[in-house]
């Protein structure tokens, strides 16, 4: 199952007309990353996720879920 970050990614990326290796240049990270990350992969580092997002401006963190 496809995660919104990773949809985000895609139509963001795909939004601006960007390749995955133009992303992933602009992003500091390899083209695999940039493709396993819009396929959904689970187990992907949060830093390199947000060296993706950060090209568009996101970022994703931690919440503390105790407060709400």
């Amino acid at each position: 199952m496809k995660s919104s970050h990773s949809n985000f990614i895609r139509e963001s990326r795909k939004r601006l007309n960007m390749s995955q290796r133009e992303l992933a240049e602009k992003a500091g990270v390899g083209v695999r990353f940039i493709r396993e990350l819009e396929h959904g992969k689970l187990t992907v580092r949060l830093d390199k996720v947000n060296q993706v997002l950060a090209v568009f401006g996101q970022k994703l963190g931690v919440m503390d879920l105790s407060e709400e």
